[in-house]
C-alpha cells in the first residue's frame, strides 16, 4: 500500500514546540504530518512505571555500574533513573562530536522532552526582549512582549499553569489556576527577603501543573495534578502538560493529523523554480529506507541543536552552506542556560511544622539584576529556584543500625532543609557555535553534529555573584550551614539549548524575521530553541509555545493570502 506523501503542512518533531504547531495547524484546517525521529508514544499506554512503588522500580531507581560505563553523557541527566530511561536516548544512539564539552540531552520519542521537561512557565518580561539592543550585546530582537503577550495568554489558558498574580515587572503575570503554597519555612525567606531587599520577590513560581482543571482541561481527557512529584514517569492523570497529553490528541480529533514515528529527517528540499521550500527528506530509521514528503508549509521543531543540524544539512545550489544561510550564521550564536551554582543551608526551628504531599514545584526569586540599567560587572540576569523541606531518617554515625529506635528514626522528619540553584542568561557568541562534520556520519549516514560552546568570564562572574547573594539572604533569614557550589558542568545540562537560527530585523544579520520565518525561504517557520535571539533568564518552553501559536496564525494568514 502506498503511503500518503503530501500533505499542507509538515512539522519536524513532536515536543513541546512541534505539538503546538500540530495543534494550531490541525485546528486551522491544515493537513498536517508531524515527523518524530523517534517511537511512538501514546498517554497512559506508554507510561511503564508511572504507578509502580519505589521498591517495584529497579535497583530503587539507579542504574546500573554497566549502563553508566556505556552512558556517561545521558546519566548525567537531572532526574534521569531507570524508572524514566525509557524516555532518554542512550549515548551510542546518536553520536556527536565535542570539540568543547557540552552535553547534549535528548529524548527521542512521539512527545519528545515534553515527557521529561522541569515544567516552570515564567513569561518573559520587556526587560529580556530589549537587554541585548538597550546593553549592546547580540541583536535586537524583532519583537516585544506586547506581541507575545496574547500568544502567552492563548498557551497557558490550554496547558494550565498555576501561579499568583504577583505585580512583579520582571515577570509579568499570565492566566494562573491556583498556585501550590509555600511551606512555613520558604514563606519565612520569603518575609526575610521582603524586609531586607524590598527589589526583590520570592514568589510561587509558575507551572504547568492542573491544580484546579478547567473546562478546557477535562475536554483534552487531563485531570489534577495529585503531587506526587513523580512527573518524569508520564502522568497517568494529565497533570502536568506534555504533547501525548495534550496538543498532539487534540490535534488528532480534528482528523487532520498524521504522527509519523521513526523518521529520521534528513534535509529539507528547496525548490529554485518556486524559491520554496517543497518537501522533506527522511530515513526511516526502521527499514533505513530514504522518502520524501511534500507540503505547503513546513515547522522546524526538532529542538535546538537538531533543527540546526537538519538546515545546514539541507544543501542546494542556491544555499551551499544550509537552508536559508544566506549571512552565513546558521549554527552561530548558540546559547545555553547557566545552571553551575548552587546552595545548600538549614533553616533551625519550625521543627513542629510538616507539609502535606510532594510538591512538584520550587519557589522562584525573579530576576533583580541589571534591569533598568546595568548594574554589575557582567551582563544579563538570573532566576533563583529554590525550596523548603524535612528529610526523613537523619542518624548519627554512632546510631544503631537496626532495632525499633532505628526504624523509629528513619520515619521522624530532621531539621528543615533549604536548596537554591541558578538559572543564568548566558551572551551569544559568533565562536560558540555548531557544524557538520566532513568526514564523519551517524547510523543513518548524515553528518555528525560538533559542538563548540563553553563558558567566557560573563557566565564566570554571574555565577560568583548568585553565590555572594544568595548566601548573604541566607544568611540574613537566619541559616546556617550555608554551603555554596559550583559544579562547573559543561553546556548542556541545562537542557535549554537555545540560537543558531535566530530572529532578527535584518537578513545580513538573521535567519529568521518577526514571524519566525526564514527570511530567504518564506514557507518554511522554525519556532523551537533555535530561534532565540538570546537566552533571558526565564524558563524558555512557554515562551517557545508562545511563538509557535504566533507563527501557525501568521502562516496561516499568509496562505489564505496566497503569498504561500
Amino acid at each position: 500500500m502506498n503511503e500518503e506523501t503530501t500533505f499542507d503542512a509538515i512539522v519536524i518533531g513532536s515536543g513541546i514546540s512541534g505539538g503546538w504547531a500540530a495543534k494550531e495547524l490541525c485546528d486551522k484546517g491544515f493537513k498536517t504530518l508531524v515527523l518524530e525521529r523517534g517511537r511512538s508514544v501514546e498517554h497512559l499506554k506508554d507510561y511503564p512505571t508511572a504507578l509502580m512503588h519505589p521498591w517495584q522500580i529497579p535497583n530503587r531507581g539507579r542504574m546500573s555500574k554497566v549502563f553508566l560505563e556505556e552512558n556517561p553523557l545521558i546519566s548525567k541527566a537531572a532526574g534521569f533513573g531507570s524508572d524514566n530511561a525509557h524516555f532518554f536516548i542512550r549515548d551510542q544512539d546518536h553520536p556527536y562530536i565535542q570539540e568543547k564539552p557540552f552535553d547534549w540531552i535528548r529524548g527521542y520519542q512521539v512527545g519528545g522532552k515534553s515527557l521529561t521537561w522541569g515544567r516552570a512557565c515564567q513569561r518573559w518580561s520587556d526587560f529580556e526582549f530589549t537587554s541585548p539592543h538597550r546593553f549592546g550585546y547580540g541583536i535586537d530582537w524583532p519583537i516585544r512582549y506586547a506581541d507575545v503577550a496574547p500568544w502567552y495568554t492563548h498557551v497557558e489558558k490550554f496547558i494550565g499553569v498555576c501561579g499568583h498574580p504577583d505585580g512583579i515587572e520582571a515577570m509579568p503575570d499570565g492566566d494562573f489556576l491556583p498556585p501550590f503554597q509555600l511551606n512555613c519555612v520558604e514563606a519565612a525567606l520569603q518575609e526575610s527577603i521582603r524586609k531586607n531587599y524590598p527589589d526583590r520577590h520570592l514568589v510561587q513560581a509558575r507551572w504547568a501543573h492542573l491544580t484546579q482543571p478547567k473546562e478546557i482541561h477535562r475536554q483534552q481527557g487531563r485531570g489534577q495534578c495529585q503531587a506526587r512529584n513523580l512527573c518524569m514517569r508520564g502522568c497517568p492523570f494529565g497533570g502536568y502538560f506534555s504533547s501525548v497529553s495534550s496538543t498532539l490528541p487534540w490535534a488528532q480529533k480534528t482528523g487532520k493529523l498524521t504522527i509519523r514515528p521513526h523518521s529520521v529527517v534528513h534535509s529539507i528540499r528547496y525548490d529554485e523554480k518556486t524559491k520554496k521550500a517543497s518537501g522533506v527528506r527522511i530515513i526511516d530509521a526502521e527499514t533505513q529506507q530514504t522518502l520524501d514528503f511534500s507540503a505547503r508549509v513546513i515547522f522546524v521543531n526538532a529542538s535546538a541543536l537538531n533543527s540546526n543540524l537538519i538546515l545546514l544539512n539541507s544543501r542546494s545550489d542556491r544555499f551551499p552552506n544550509g537552508l536559508g544561510n544566506d549571512s552565513g550564521l546558521l549554527g552561530k550564536y548558540v546559547a545555553f542556560h547557566n545552571y553551575r551554582a548552587s546552595l545548600h543551608a538549614e533553616m533551625p526551628g519550625f521543627t513542629d511544622r510538616y507539609y502535606f504531599g510532594r510538591n512538584p514545584t520550587d519557589a522562584i526569586i525573579a530576576n533583580y539584576r541589571n534591569l533598568h540599567r546595568q548594574d554589575t560587572d557582567y551582563l544579563g540576569g538570573f532566576t533563583t529556584f529554590l525550596g523548603a523541606y524535612r528529610p526523613k531518617g537523619r542518624l548519627e554515625a554512632d546510631d544503631p543500625g537496626f532495632g525499633a529506635d532505628f526504624k523509629k528514626a528513619m520515619t521522624e522528619p530532621g531539621p528543615w532543609q533549604i536548596y537554591m540553584y541558578m538559572q543564568g542568561e548566558t551572551i551569544p557568541k559568533a565562536s560558540n557555535h555548531v557544524r557538520l562534520s566532513s568526514g564523519q556520519t551517524d547510523p543513518w549516514g548524515i553528518p555528525r553534529l560538533i559542538t563548540s560552546v563553553g563558558y567566557d568570564e560573563n557566565d564566570e562572574k554571574m555565577t560568583q555573584d548568585f553565590l555572594r547573594e544568595s548566601e548573604a539572604m541566607l544568611q540574613k533569614a537566619g541559616c546556617t550551614n550555608i554551603e555554596t557550589h559550583d559544579n562547573r558542568q559543561a553546556p548542556g545540562l541545562d537542557i535549554h539549548e537555545m540560537g543558531g537560527v535566530r530572529m532578527g530585523h535584518d537578513p545580513k544579520t538573521s535567519i529568521l524575521n518577526a514571524h519566525n520565518q526564514m527570511h530567504a525561504v518564506p514557507n518554511v517557520f522554525v519556532t523551537d530553541g533555535a530561534c532565540m535571539t538570546s537566552t533571558g533568564n526565564q524558563s524558555p518552553s512557554l515562551l517557545y509555545m508562545a511563538l509557535t501559536a504566533r507563527a501557525v496564525d501568521y502562516a496561516a494568514r499568509e496562505c489564505r493570502a496566497g503569498h504561500l
